[in-house]
C-alpha cells in the first residue's frame, strides 16, 4: 500500500524585498513575479538547518529541514513534518518575521518539538549574517538558527535514488513488502548521453539525450531476473517513465521526471548502486 506524502510539503513565504527590482528602482516592496535583489546574498539557495538554540537549549534538528528564498521573492521551509509560513520583509542586515501560519498535521514528539522551536526563534526582527556558504538568524533574546548553503546536484555524474511515484501532482512513497521494506532503485547519467542503474530488481542501462528540460530515452537493455515483490512491481513502473522522451527538473538536489500523461518519479541526490 502506499502512502501519499504528504509530511513534506513545502509553505510559501511571502517576502518583500528592500534593495531593487530588476532593470528598475524598486519603492521598497517587490512586485508579483518579479525578480529581488537584497541587501544579503540569500536567493536561490537552499539553507539547511545545521543548529537551533532557543531559550540557551539546543533543539534536535531533524534530516532535511530546511529554508528557501527564490529569486521572485518567495520562501519554502522543510520541517520534516508541518509547514511554517509568515510574510518576511529584509531591510539592510535585518529580517523582520510577521505574523506566521501552520498546517496542522499530528506530528511525532520529537518533530512536534523542533517546529515549536523553530516557530519560536523565526519571529520579530532576525539579524542576518552571511559569511563562507553560512548563514546565521539571530533574534534579539538571543535565539538563533545556523543554516548551510547546500550545493545543487548536477544531472549528469550524480547517483539518483528515487524517492517517490507521481501520479499528476500526487507524490506516492515506494511500495514495501511484508517486512514493511522499501523497494530501491537508482540511476545515474553520464557524459556520454547514457543512463544506468537499478530498477528495483534488474540492473539496465539506455542511451539518454539531454535538452535543458527533456530526456529521450533509447530502448532499456536490462538483465532478466525474477524478483519478489515489490521489486517487480515499482521495475514495472519505472520502465513505463524510462520510454521515449520525459521531461524533467532538477531542484538543488531533488530529480523529478514526467511522461506526458503526467506520470513519473522523484529522486533524490545520493549514492549509486554498485
Amino acid at each position: 500500500m502506499t502512502t501519499v506524502t504528504a509530511l513534506t510539503t513545502l509553505a510559501l513565504l511571502a517576502l518583500a524585498g528592500c534593495g531593487t527590482e530588476s532593470g528598475r528602482e524598486s519603492d521598497g516592496a517587490a512586485e508579483a513575479g518579479s525578480s529581488v535583489r537584497t541587501d544579503l546574498p540569500l536567493t536561490d539557495v537552499r539553507w539547511n538547518i545545521e543548529s537551533l538554540n532557543v531559550g540557551g537549549k539546543k533543539a534536535p534538528v531533524p534530516s532535511g529541514a530546511s529554508v528557501e528564498i527564490d529569486s521572485k521573492g518567495k520562501a519554502s521551509a522543510r520541517t520534516g513534518c508541518n509547514s511554517i509560513g509568515a510574510e518576511v520583509t529584509i531591510e539592510g542586515d535585518t529580517l523582520t518575521v510577521g505574523e506566521k501560519s501552520t498546517t496542522m498535521i499530528a506530528c511525532p514528539d520529537e518533530l512536534a518539538a523542533f517546529e515549536k522551536a523553530l516557530g519560536d526563534a523565526f519571529g520579530g526582527k532576525l539579524k542576518a549574517k552571511v559569511e563562507d556558504k553560512k548563514l546565521t538568524l539571530t533574534g534579539a533574546g538571543g535565539d538563533s538558527i545556523a543554516l548551510s548553503a547546500e550545493e545543487p546536484a548536477p544531472l549528469v555524474g550524480t547517483g539518483w535514488a528515487v524517492t517517490s511515484l507521481l501520479a499528476g501532482e500526487t507524490a506516492s512513497s515506494l511500495p514495501k513488502d511484508k517486512k514493511g521494506e522499501t523497494a530501491k532503485a537508482t540511476l545515474t547519467f553520464a557524459k556520454d548521453g547514457t543512463v544506468s542503474g537499478d530498477l528495483g530488481c534488474n540492473t539496465f542501462s539506455a542511451s539518454a539525450k539531454t535538452t535543458d528540460t527533456t530526456i529521450t530515452f533509447g530502448p532499456v537493455k536490462s538483465t532478466r531476473k525474477i524478483c519478489p515483490e515489490p521489486g517487480m512491481s515499482l521495475e514495472r513502473k519505472l520502465l513505463k517513465v524510462l520510454d521515449g522522451q520525459v521531461t524533467y527538473e532538477v531542484h538543488h538536489r531533488e530529480l523529478t521526471l514526467k511522461t506526458a500523461d503526467g506520470s513519473g518519479f522523484g529522486a533524490a541526490a545520493g549514492t549509486p548502486a554498485k
